[in-house]
């Protein structure tokens, strides 16, 4: 069945008013479709992915595609990554803890060179790229709780009202997100490197927003108005760079890189009061994600060392192609809230002899100004409330590892420590009345029960990831 639905919110002044899939829809495509990963080779991950004006890995097309100019031998390398995401969630003095642990290989790639230098040509190398990244963006935040928080079911001819208690709540999503990157990249007289990149994304997720609620004796599992919802998509974006080596000594590198234009297969469940209890329906939708600009420097004042500094900027939010009242106002609710994020990488490089040590720290701002909502309290009333971190919070980055070069082989390993702390708002659901009729955003159990909240229930999340990587590679 086809079916478009109207998902978001209003927004008037400075409070925002939650309705339908408006956390999972907001938070997934500001984390996982806009996202800026640190997702490579153990080298760059150790780096925090600062290679703007250093290049030379794979990865570091990520950043500035001229990085692939920089190669003066053939290369080919696999990833092994070991994940583990771990969320902390506090809710009315309550926490509880879930850890989700992955081994997959996370990275493969190769680059072919082109030695221009028989030719007498300024121009030395011409080199083309070519790297697969994927990244498992399973995420898991369960929420005690609360005996004072109760909820009154909406009264049908068959059903009076009944008061349900709050047991808990769930946002579980599954799936994983990759790219595929096509890059050449050219060196002019040891001086100027120029890259373009052409990168191919595909996503899948599967999204639930689930909560138990207590009646009388008995525990009933609800879900949330529109979910779960099931998306595959498929995205593309380009990016140009530039690097210029001053001196021996000094780099830089400037890059820019397109929106990620995708298209999304939507599946979803509608639940209907007292009825059927569901239908599933399909929707398509196209988001745009924010262009992002970059500025590197590098000092390496000998083969020994190096050190690299990058900034990165993203320069327009997140729009939906606007089918109806759904994606207008999503575009409404990023015009009005979303900021647009800046970056900042610094990671070096110091070798030995045949072995490298290396180290790198990143830190991403929020996406989002100060929001206001009405929010329940731990005694069960509900008052306004400001949150500066709705959502996604600030994100810090934190990498460590070593390598040894066999000269024809080598082997990096790397240790990456990510954290960041965000409220996470559930629970609210109301009716929304438009020309097109009324739709509820409310909760629903198996027997068609539907409670509405006028109010948000709001825990503090905090997401620690530890990832560890090791990199095969060979260069000829």
């Amino acid at each position: 069945m086809i079916k478009k639905t109207l998902l978001l919110l209003s927004i008037p002044i400075s409070v925002v008013y939650f309705k339908a899939q408006d956390v999972s829809v907001i938070t997934n495509t500001v984390d996982v479709y806009s996202g800026n990963p640190i997702n490579g080779t153990a080298k760059y991950n150790s780096m925090a992915g600062s290679m703007g004006a250093l290049g030379g890995d794979i990865s570091s097309a990520s950043v500035n595609p001229a990085g692939i100019g920089v190669f003066i031998a053939s290369d080919v390398n696999l990833t092994l990554g070991i994940n583990s995401n771990k969320n902390k969630t506090t809710f009315g003095g309550n926490s509880s803890n879930y850890t989700i642990n992955k081994t997959d290989l996370n990275n493969s790639g190769g680059v072919l060179t082109i030695n221009l230098g028989d030719t007498n040509s300024k121009w030395k190398f011409v080199n083309i790229g070519i790297n697969y990244s994927t990244q498992s963006i399973d995420n898991y935040v369960e929420s005690q709780g609360n005996q004072n928080i109760q909820i009154a079911s909406t009264p049908t001819e068959t059903i009076n009202s009944s008061n349900y208690t709050l047991a808990g709540h769930w946002y579980d999503r599954y799936g994983d997100i990759s790219k595929t990157s096509f890059t050449v990249g050219a060196n002019y007289d040891n001086r100027l490197y120029f890259g373009v990149g052409l990168n191919f994304h595909n996503s899948y997720i599967n999204q639930y927003d689930s909560a138990n609620f207590g009646n009388g004796n008995s525990s009933i599992r609800f879900d949330k108005q529109f979910t779960d919802f099931e998306e595959k998509a498929d995205g593309f974006s380009a990016n140009i760079g530039v690097i210029a080596k001053l001196s021996n000594q000094f780099r830089v590198g400037a890059a820019i890189e397109t929106p990620t234009w995708w298209n999304m297969d939507r599946y979803y469940n509608e639940y209907y009061l007292n009825d059927n209890y569901y239908d599933r329906f399909y929707e398509d939708r196209k988001l745009s994600t924010p262009m992002k600009a970059s500025i590197s420097a590098a000092f390496v004042p000998s083969k020994n060392f190096a050190l690299n500094v990058d900034f990165i900027q993203g320069i327009t939010k997140p729009k939906y192609k606007e089918y109806g009242d759904a994606e207008a106002e999503l575009n409404d609710f990023f015009k009005e809230t979303y900021k647009s994020s800046s970056e900042v990488r610094v990671g070096a490089e110091y070798r030995i002899m045949d072995f490298r040590l290396r180290g790198g720290y990143a830190y991403q701002g929020n996406s989002f100004d100060n929001m206001s909502t009405l929010s329940y309290n731990d005694n069960g009333s509900t008052s306004n409330q400001s949150y500066s971190n709705l959502f996604v919070g600030k994100r810090n980055i934190i990498g460590a590892g070593i390598g040894y070069d066999f000269k024809a082989f080598y082997i990096d390993a790397s240790y990456q420590n990510i954290t960041s702390t965000y409220s996470s708002p559930f629970l609210f659901g109301k009716l929304i009345t438009t020309p097109e009729g009324t739709y509820s955003s409310g909760y629903y159990s198996p027997n068609g029960t539907e409670l509405l909240s006028n109010a948000e229930a709001v825990s503090k999340v905090k997401s620690t990831r530890s990832n560890f990587f090791v990199t095969l590679g060979w260069k000829f």
